[in-house]
């Protein structure tokens, strides 16, 4: 069994952002360990996530900040090099930005978690890596109206992790392919490791739009009387989950593979 490191070290690709942001108050207020936050604040309201974090954090002298992007794998080696556990939640998190450049939703995605790997690979003790994939890499699963004729509670336990793969979108194959390379890594390499195939994530420190975080973005539209716009045929299924749950989860995730 892989046991607790004496010294822990957290280190959170994307640690400004919505999930980041939560996972790296919870373990400041939970932990005595350092995090490191590695960011590049492109996504908006990276940059209020931050500071809320750094007045969390004001005296404890536990925080430390990179801003720099996953795609330089310079880097991302040294941001590795003193970690214990890494959590990989930074991405291209827009299907719409996919269909319009795929080749940055790729090197982001794709070569942003590689670069991550190797960098993890390359050290004597491989620390832990949580990596936050996407339920896209299940692809266009059954017909929205067909699961609605069963109920949404019902539908629900329609999926499960033994769906088939079957990639969708250039964000569902760039973020596909980082899933199985992490896996890989792990089988190969002995890295531990576990990924997490999510759908939609809602609550605080989300700056949702249209393209990217719904249930918020639905939220200030009606808080500023906006018109709301639902494509496809309005028939679609989507599962919440939120985010203290996924925070729980990721805790759970941490302490068995620490064991």
């Amino acid at each position: 069994m892989r046991r607790q490191p004496a010294h822990r070290s957290v280190l959170i690709f994307g640690g400004a952002g919505f999930i980041g942001s939560n996972w790296a108050s919870y373990v400041l207020s939970n932990s005595d360990a350092p995090v490191h936050i590695y960011d590049n604040l492109s996504r908006p309201g990276s940059e209020h996530n931050l500071r809320w974090l750094q007045q969390q954090e004001a005296g404890m002298n536990r925080l430390r900040i990179t801003i720099a992007d996953v795609r330089d794998r310079v880097r991302v080696r040294q941001a590795v090099r003193s970690a214990t556990e890494i959590y990989h939640f930074a991405a291209q998190v827009a299907v719409t930005t996919s269909l319009e450049d795929p080749r940055t939703d790729f090197e982001v995605n794709a070569g942003g978690t590689f670069n991550i790997l190797e960098a993890a690979r390359g050290m004597h003790t491989p620390p832990f890596l949580l990596f936050t994939s996407t339920n896209k890499v299940y692809g266009h699963i059954g017909n929205s109206r067909e699961l609605r004729k069963v109920g949404v509670a019902s539908a629900a336990h329609l999926v499960n992790e033994s769906q088939p793969l079957d990639f969708y979108s250039p964000y569902g194959c760039s973020k596909g392919t980082a899933d199985q390379y992490v896996h890989d890594y792990a089988r190969i390499y002995g890295l531990p490791s576990v990924v997490f195939r999510m759908s939609c994530i809602a609550g605080p420190r989300q700056f949702g739009n249209e393209d990217q975080g719904w249930v918020a973005h639905f939220v200030y539209s009606a808080m500023q009387d906006n018109v709301i716009s639902i494509y496809g045929d309005g028939t679609q299924v989507r599962d919440v989950l939120a985010v203290g749950d996924l925070v729980g989860g990721s805790s759970v995730q941490c302490r068995r593979r620490s064991r």
